[in-house]
């Protein structure tokens, strides 16, 4: 904080640190701080210290204050897109897989060519697809087309 103050003023921290030395009475003892005083018209002055409180520990201290319980975090969507247990591809309900790709542009152009699969991954625009153990086998039977 002096070396801030003593470069904003040009001047130096021993002179900063003499200019706004100041000594204050506190429930410890008189405590040596530093403090900048501005002095208003018909209200009390303007006052900003730093320093002059005891560092003591205070072994009977009482905190006050409620214990929260856990925060609850929001599911992410492949979370419940598993949870509705129902396929992607043909809508069958029942037990789901997750198929996924690296990354989006591994799946080509959108068009005719491209596998239904493929498609519906593009037009969701995931890398993911949960699926059934048909469809799954379907799509590993008959991949996209890679444009690397």
């Amino acid at each position: 904080m002096l070396k801030t103050l003593a470069a904003k003023h040009k001047s130096t921290v021993a002179k900063i640190a003499a200019r706004h030395k100041a000594r204050i009475e506190t429930p410890h003892g008189l405590r040596t701080c530093f403090e900048a005083r501005i002095q208003r018209d018909g209200k009390p002055d303007l006052i900003a210290r730093f320093g002059g409180i005891p560092l003591i520990r205070k072994k009977n201290a009482v905190l006050h204050g409620h214990v929260t319980g856990p925060v609850p975090y929001p599911q992410k969507e492949l979370i419940h897109r598993l949870l509705k247990r129902r396929c992607e591809l043909c809508g069958q309900p029942g037990k789901v897989l997750v198929h996924q790709v690296r990354k989006l542009a591994s799946l080509g152009e959108p068009g005719p060519a491209q596998p239904a699969w493929a498609a519906k991954m593009t037009q969701m625009r995931r890398k993911t697809l949960t699926v059934c153990r048909t469809c799954h086998d379907a799509i590993h039977g008959h991949p996209a087309h890679s444009t690397a």
